[in-house]
């Protein structure tokens, strides 16, 4: 059976998805976290599924043979906080994400409330140490 991949990167709009965010403050917050990781990664923001603004893309390949291609950092406006996306199995974002503020760490995502509870300084940091890790893990 192959597996179909749910999430990919599409021609969705960016502006768009942003400004279906009901709350004025979290769109603002949107807005500057589009900024950063636009900045941080020199990468052009890209939709992906229907939800996830992602920046730059890898192919993964696991021992188990699955496969697929996945944005290489990315976050995903949600109604109740952010859901923010940087590489998994990466020791230094621990340490990272112990410097950042106010947030909460999932397997994949890091969830934050508003872009006031955390460091921008350690954010813009964790966007590079994920995609230095995932260069060096995934090659291309």
């Amino acid at each position: 059976m192959v597996y179909e991949q749910k999430i990919k990167e599409n021609d969705g709009d960016v502006t768009a998805l942003i400004e279906q965010v009901e709350s004025p403050k979290k769109r603002e917050d949107a807005y500057k976290l589009l900024e950063i990781f636009t900045e941080t990664t020199g990468y052009q923001a890209r939709v992906w599924g229907s939800t996830i603004i992602g920046f730059g893309s890898y192919h993964y390949k696991y021992k188990t043979g699955h496969e697929g291609v996945a944005p290489l950092v990315g976050f995903s406006p949600k109604k109740a906080r952010f859901s923010l996306y940087f590489a998994t199995g990466d020791t230094e974002r621990e340490e990272l994400l112990k410097q950042l503020g106010k947030h909460k760490a999932g397997a994949a995502c890091v969830y934050v409330n508003k872009l006031a509870d955390i460091d921008v300084d350690i954010l813009k940091a964790l966007i590079k140490q994920s995609i230095v890790f995932l260069r060096e893990t995934y090659p291309e």
